[in-house]
């Protein structure tokens, strides 16, 4: 199965992340198939990146996404806009 999930960047204690797609047995900061965006947590308010034809694509070929990164797709409105084309298949 195919993931959508982050990857750690960043120095020690100073974390940001990349959104990935990555076979869901590979590690963590393992091997990955295409970076869609990036996260970063620590600015105020927290920066997040994502190529919206990119996570569709992916969502639309089965990627399921982790939690956060679920809630990070509904806060910039790509869950909103892939939910039409999941009802029409």
């Amino acid at each position: 199965m195919v993931r959508i999930r982050l990857r750690r960047m960043g120095g020690k204690k100073q974390p940001s992340y990349r959104l990935v797609v990555t076979d869901i047995r590979t590690p963590r900061n393992g091997a990955f198939v295409d970076v869609i965006g990036n996260y970063n947590p620590r600015t105020n308010p927290e920066t997040v990146v994502i190529e919206e034809e990119k996570a569709l694509h992916w969502l639309k070929q089965g990627a399921q996404p982790t939690a956060t990164v679920a809630r990070l797709l509904n806060k910039t409105g790509i869950m909103a806009k892939f939910k039409p084309v999941k009802e029409k298949a």
